[in-house]
């Protein structure tokens, strides 16, 4: 009952801020490669495609423990990270949003490289035809007309992010407002018996990720309706 009259939003915060900043950058990054992927014909799209997939299929233990290795200071990488740009990633927010970074790209990346795929060639070709750059013809002609893949991109991330676990607690540990994220506060809280601080932080969750698709689910079912989908 203490939980609830005295809940502990810090949690939560961080859960919110660790997705929104995960899924900027996901976005920055997920998009150009997107493109990349659906309009490369190198020999070796299959293997990045597979690269990019992993994180679907990978226990997020593995990819943890694996990046906890990689980002340790006992480690050359972790060493160089901290000599050289005085970054230590191992139980930091900077570590987590990496991780959670690597291991959401395909929520990313799969929705957009399929609503490029899914264009008809005719549509660049005849901006390029119209002299139009490259640049201008990815936002001004192929981004517009990818709407509801954007968007299912964004939302993905995002709520993938906020239910991450595995990885988080691999490279982050359970550090009170740095690493301790709303699903680690939900585990410890049970793991205490203190089911009504978990059901708090776990309503919240809940409440927010359906709200989020109910409403990806209505946008994109009226740019159908109108006609702009890709």
């Amino acid at each position: 009952m203490s939980a609830l009259t005295n809940p502990d939003w810090q949690p939560l915060f961080l859960t919110f801020r660790l997705a929104a900043l995960t899924t900027f950058i996901l976005f920055c990054i997920g998009m150009p490669l997107a493109y990349w992927l659906a309009h490369t014909r190198t020999r070796i799209k299959p293997v990045l495609e597979t690269v990019v997939s992993m994180p679907l299929v990978l226990p997020p233990s593995v990819l943890g423990f694996y990046l906890l290795l990689a980002f340790s200071p006992q480690n050359a990488f972790g060493q160089w990270l901290q000599a050289w740009f005085h970054l230590k990633l191992v139980f930091s927010f900077a570590g987590i949003v990496v991780g959670s970074v690597i291991f959401s790209l395909p929520f990313m990346v799969q929705p957009i490289q399929a609503g490029f795929e899914s264009l008809p060639p005719s549509l660049r070709d005849a901006s390029r035809t119209l002299g139009k750059p490259d640049l201008v013809t990815l936002f001004r002609v192929l981004l517009p007309n990818i709407k509801p893949s954007l968007l299912s991109g964004v939302v993905l991330s995002f709520a993938h992010t906020i239910g991450e676990f595995g990885v988080i607690l691999m490279i982050g540990g359970n550090i009170p407002g740095a690493t301790r994220v709303a699903s680690i506060a939900i585990y410890d809280e049970v793991e205490s018996l203190n089911y009504g601080a978990a059901n708090f932080h776990a309503l919240v969750l809940f409440a927010v990720t359906f709200a989020i698709l109910l409403t990806v689910h209505a946008v994109n079912k009226r740019w159908l309706k109108t006609g702009r989908h890709d």
